[in-house]
């Protein structure tokens, strides 16, 4: 499997690179909290036509990660993976915005907290034995989240309700929503790390940069090798989902191509690559890091927030677990209980 990025990719990359640093800078982010959403730069990134092209899940991949790179208030992932789903016009456009819940509604009919939920026209995801997509007006208003996102609940019974397929469907939609978020959650690691470098060559004491010591050099040290690692996980899982899916988990012989496998572990990796990348980061700046006027902060509280709508992250291990090691599972959920 070939994991470079093609010509082709390569172009998307610089163009959406400039784009998200020209149009998502700090004050555009600050500008969107709390809600997490900013029409400005929705409106812009529509005129890139990303929704209505031919854009493969690896394309979409490498626009994502420089989405994630500048924190960009906009729904990124989920609008794709919905856009993709439906295929309606108005979502190519821009004109409406869609949400997608990766977690099934409960049995009052409700999606709870739902990753764009608070600005979406239109969620898709899934009700008991149905994969749907239901169109409601957004509240434009959430419950208050460290992660300025544009999280609500929303629900799955009262609008105009198509029925999209089953639980295939949804778990393969569900799939590309952890591609694209892991994506996001690559480009938030690498950018935290290049802030954390930043200061530490700056920041002055006992006459030296203290980037300097070894201490700090040490715990800088790793973050690179992991992100790349993230990386490749991720492009790897785009790629097998790209390919139409499946594949088998025969870890024994460390041969993984099945692409929910992948995904959740494109998942996992990246949430927590971000949560260290933003962690140490933040943790060199000292004080500096939790005061507002540090961009760090945005991105520490938002690796954590961007991983958490799927839920407790126990519950992402052990479904891969189960997927990687189904003969131990029974064992597995009752050692749980």
């Amino acid at each position: 499997m070939e994991l470079a990025l093609s010509p082709d990719q390569r172009v998307l990359l610089e163009a959406f690179e400039q784009f998200f640093r020209r149009e998502s800078a700090p004050m555009v982010v600050r500008r969107a909290e709390p809600l997490g959403f900013d029409a400005e730069l929705w409106a812009a990134l529509a005129t890139m036509e990303v929704w209505g092209s031919d854009a493969s899940l690896s394309d979409l991949c490498v626009i994502g990660e420089m989405a994630g790179r500048s924190v960009a208030p906009v729904p990124f992932a989920e609008h794709a993976v919905a856009s993709r789903v439906l295929g309606w016009s108005s979502l190519f456009s821009g004109e409406s915005i869609a949400g997608f819940s990766p977690r099934p509604a409960n049995e009052h009919g409700v999606w709870s907290v739902v990753p764009a939920g608070a600005v979406a026209d239109v969620i898709v995801g899934m009700d008991r034995d149905e994969f749907v997509a239901l169109v409601s007006p957004p509240p434009m208003a959430g419950p208050r989240n460290h992660a300025s996102a544009p999280l609500a609940d929303r629900s799955a019974r009262l609008g105009e309700l198509s029925i999209l397929g089953t639980r295939r469907d949804f778990d393969r939609a569900c799939a590309e929503w952890k591609v694209l978020t892991a994506a996001m959650l690559v480009g938030l690691a690498a950018a935290a790390l290049e802030m954390g470098v930043e200061y530490v060559q700056q920041r002055q004491q006992f006459g030296v940069p203290i980037g300097a010591f070894q201490a700090v050099q040490h715990a800088l040290a790793d973050l690179p090798g992991r992100i790349d690692g993230a990386r490749l996980l991720t492009h790897q899982a785009a790629a097998a989902l790209d390919a139409g899916g499946g594949g088998i988990c025969d870890v024994a012989n460390n041969d993984i191509t099945d692409a929910h496998a992948l995904a959740s572990m494109a998942f996992v990796f990246s949430a927590d690559i971000a949560a260290d990348s933003t962690a140490r980061s933040l943790h060199f700046h000292g004080g500096y890091g939790f005061a507002e006027e540090y961009d760090i902060q945005l991105y520490y509280r938002r690796a954590r927030g961007w991983a958490l709508v799927l839920g407790d992250p126990t519950t992402e291990y052990l479904a891969l677990a189960d997927r990687l090691w189904p003969d131990d599972a029974p064992a597995r959920r009752a050692a749980g209980s």
